[in-house]
């Protein structure tokens, strides 16, 4: 008999008990000044440094909870989508002056769940990359902040060149459920095709399946592995490492945190930046609330090299 389309997975439950708690002791909210939500899919090193870019760049310019100029609410959903949707509409309650998103699946949730409240995104790809066009290719009114284009994929895989100049096979896992993901693939395939590499890619859907596969990726000779911009190699990186540790692959990224985490080097945006960039939109909004930034590409990417090589 199969399965009700009812039944709740028991660490759904846990996980929503948790929110429901967390709303029950309710932030106090300081009449007269705005209110900043920031929505978290899950705890990461490297999207922290995001977050602290952006809440930096609001101090910056005047807003600080700590200086009683801002209300915060934060919320992480700890990688799980139905208290990622829950922690948003919880928001959408409160009515917020404006929900900052990171990264993607935040965006994407709080674009659909927000209505008329501004959407402030970072470490999320262009919004039609994200699937967030409409039919006549406009974005969401809602929608500004910073995003990443995909003209940095083609100097990533240059960086691997540099450090193996003979190299025959590029081993790497992508997430089929999102967009960025699957696009950096994309871009990774052509490159590949366009300068004669053998390209091993294996679809990984969540951190539960990153050994298995990753694994499996590693009996096809490659000679490296490119971790691709998704929030399942940002939450088992430690997995991929070291198993590409123990068959000798090198790993290389896009991404610089994930070279604080033990990847040889990378070429990417650099986080910190991107959260600043958009904490500088998210003040320029709330200092007048009339007109939302248009959204911008991220400013600043960097070459971040491993300690050791």
């Amino acid at each position: 008999m199969p399965k009700s389309n009812f039944f709740i997975p028991k660490r759904t439950l846990i996980l929503s008990f948790l929110i429901a708690l967390l709303v029950s002791c309710g932030e106090k909210k300081k009449e007269g000044i705005p209110t900043v939500a920031y929505l978290d899919l899950l705890e990461d090193e490297t999207l922290a440094q995001a977050r602290k870019g952006f809440w930096d760049a609001l101090e910056k310019n005047g807003y600080s909870e700590k200086g009683g100029t801002l209300n915060v609410l934060y919320r992480n959903a700890q990688g799980d989508q139905v208290a990622l949707v829950q922690a948003c509409d919880y928001m959408v309650s409160e009515k917020v002056d404006l929900i900052a998103t990171n990264p993607t699946l935040s965006t994407i949730t709080a674009v659909k769940k927000a209505g008329d409240i501004p959407v402030c995104m970072m470490v999320s790809p262009r919004p039609d990359l994200a699937g967030l066009a409409a039919k006549d290719g406009s974005w969401p009114k809602n929608l500004f902040g910073v995003y990443e284009t995909l003209d940095y994929i083609d100097s990533s895989l240059a960086l691997v060149k540099t450090y193996l100049p003979n190299i025959k096979a590029i081993g790497l896992t992508y997430n089929q459920s999102e967009p960025q993901s699957v696009d950096a693939f994309n871009e990774v395939t052509h490159y590949c095709e366009q300068n004669g590499i053998r390209l091993e890619a294996l679809p990984v859907n969540n951190s539960s399946e990153t050994q298995q596969v990753t694994a499996t990726l590693l009996t096809k000779n490659i000679d490296a592995f490119f971790a691709l911009p998704d929030n399942v190699i940002f939450a088992s990186f430690e997995t991929v490492k070291k198993l590409c540790d123990a068959n000798k692959i090198p790993v290389f990224t896009s991404e610089a945190g994930l070279v604080k985490r033990g990847a040889v080097a990378s070429y990417g945006a650099d986080f910190y930046e991107w959260g600043f960039q958009a904490g500088n939109q998210a003040a320029a909004y709330l200092k007048n609330k009339t007109k939302l930034p248009k959204p911008e590409a991220v400013l600043k990417r960097v070459k971040t090299i491993g300690d050791g090589h």
